[in-house]
């Protein structure tokens, strides 16, 4: 698999890879079938490059998933322009940093979104263009770009500190695009329901591999789970994917048989599933096939678990998805033995170019791999421990900056959640160290009850005791009604933290 790499294409090829009167995006602005999505990334690349902006010059884009917003990443490649997607849901001091760190030429949005800006929030040298504008005649022909030239540049959700920009290559997506519609089994017959933000390599890359694979998407900017059934009723969809606080939610909303039984793919990002998320995701999706993934933003993917392996192996990682080389790797940069933890490196085509205009924290994350790699080149260093079985099967420890360290035990938050999550008494939990005199950090669980809280916790206590050692028994519980979410739909664990930490 690691051998069998094909040659990149520039991103906006990907228009071009299913049957030409087959459905390839619905949006309030109604279907586009293959041949009608090409014509309108060329026609939406045509509008670009008659903007006059030199090449390379970043253009970014701050609306909701609008037919413009998702032909934006394709037809800004192709005018030979960087793609600099915004959250929509960011506030205009993010998205004031976001511009300026990039130093965009461009913003494509809505004209109501302006409202919320203010004086100086846009640098002086970018030129504002609403959606209703971004229109015109003309085609551009799809691109002839060197496939490792720079296309987009995704920012990190930065949940405390300033974002990170991610550069991606053609290839990078190109081959993510390839690598994912392959283990996937994207088909014609694939209808995928876009819940993730556009912005988030998750959510983008879901655009890309249902096309390289002929399939449909449905972007939905939903408010309420009940508003992700509603649409998988509607359009039959057969493919969604997720992040963990999502798949709660809907577990929670109620759902008619057909439409549960008309999802035969779910896929899951952003944090690990539970063995009991994924026991209750197969009882409510049974025609479902389940993939739990691992990814990073600097490599976009990672791992996959196959479907077959998820009832036996359910808290694993899996395996390096097509492309991709993961490696174990002890601290002294030897290979880690089964069943020994060591920091995840992915080394391979799908690896970033760095950190767009930071060139100390590049050299941090991307290094050269380990001398035993096959692939070689430049690696991500991950900064996440995990472990490998006797059968390669990866499985998550922890976060090096996450791992709680109490009485000299290095503990991972990871097997806390599980273990608080397994009963039932909390529908969410997010397992931090506070820092402690006696202890160095003492273990707080923060989370959202199931019922009463504080008949929830007298249950949890009690079972804690029977199930973890006494080092690993968290010292304090923190019940919220509510569990913050960052932008792309993850609890905020780093927000949570800073709370916590006097």
């Amino acid at each position: 698999m690691l051998l069998d790499i094909p040659e990149p294409l520039p991103i906006d090829h990907v228009a071009l890879r299913g049957a030409a009167d087959a459905p390839a995006l619905v949006t309030r602005d109604g279907t586009l079938d293959y041949a009608a999505l090409e014509a309108a990334v060329g026609a939406l690349a045509h509008w670009l490059a008659g903007q006059r902006l030199v090449s390379g010059a970043r253009v970014a884009t701050w609306s909701p998933k609008t037919r413009t917003a998702c032909l934006m990443p394709l037809a800004a490649a192709r005018a030979g322009l960087v793609h600099v997607p915004v959250n929509p849901v960011l506030k205009r001091a993010q998205v004031a940093h976001i511009l300026g760190d990039s130093g965009a030429a461009l913003l494509l949005t809505q004209g109501a979104r302006l409202a919320a800006l203010e004086p100086g929030d846009v640098p002086a040298a970018c030129r504002i263009v609403t959606e209703e504008e971004a229109q015109g005649g003309g085609h551009l022909p799809p691109s002839s770009a060197d496939p490792q030239t720079l296309a987009a540049i995704l920012y990190t959700s930065g949940s405390t500190g300033r974002p990170k920009g991610v550069m991606l290559s053609h290839a990078n997506m190109w081959l993510g695009a390839v690598s994912v519609a392959r283990y996937l089994k994207v088909t014609s017959h694939d209808r995928v329901l876009g819940v993730l933000p556009l912005s988030f390599d998750y959510g983008q890359n879901q655009l890309f591999s249902t096309w390289a694979g002929g399939g449909c998407v449905v972007p939905l900017d939903y408010l309420t789970a009940r508003d992700v059934v509603r649409a998988v009723e509607r359009h039959a969809i057969t493919g969604l994917a997720g992040v963990p606080p999502l798949w709660v939610q809907l577990l929670e909303a109620k759902w008619p048989d057909a439409a549960a039984a008309s999802l035969k793919r779910l896929t899951n990002s952003g944090g690990a599933l539970t063995p009991k998320l994924v026991r209750e995701l197969r009882a409510r999706f049974p025609a479902a096939d389940v993939y739990p993934m691992y990814g990073l933003t600097e490599a976009f993917r990672s791992t996959y678990l196959a479907p077959e392996l998820v009832d036996t192996h359910p808290d694993s990682m899996g395996r390096a998805i097509p492309f991709a080389e993961i490696m174990v790797v002890r601290p002294d940069g030897s290979q880690a033995a089964p069943d020994e933890p060591g920091e995840l490196v992915h080394a391979g085509p799908l690896v970033a170019q760095g950190y767009w205009q930071d060139a100390e924290r590049t050299a941090q994350r991307f290094k050269p791999a380990p001398a035993w790699s096959r692939l070689g080149g430049m690696a991500v260093w991950s900064g996440d421990t995990v472990r490998a079985d006797d059968e390669g099967l990866l499985y998550f420890v922890g976060r090096d900056d996450e791992m709680i360290k109490s009485a000299g035990n290095r503990i991972s938050p990871t097997e806390i959640e599980e273990a608080v999550l397994s009963g039932g008494e909390a529908a969410e939990a997010v397992a931090l160290g506070v820092p402690d005199p006696r202890l160095g950090q003492a273990i707080t669980v923060v989370a959202r009850a199931n019922g009463d809280a504080r008949a929830a916790e007298a249950a949890l206590r009690d079972r804690m005791r029977r199930e973890l050692p006494s080092f690993m028994q968290p010292a304090a519980y923190v019940w919220r009604e509510a569990m913050p979410r960052n932008a792309n739909g993850k609890l905020d664990r780093a927000a949570l933290k800073q709370e916590m930490t006097p």
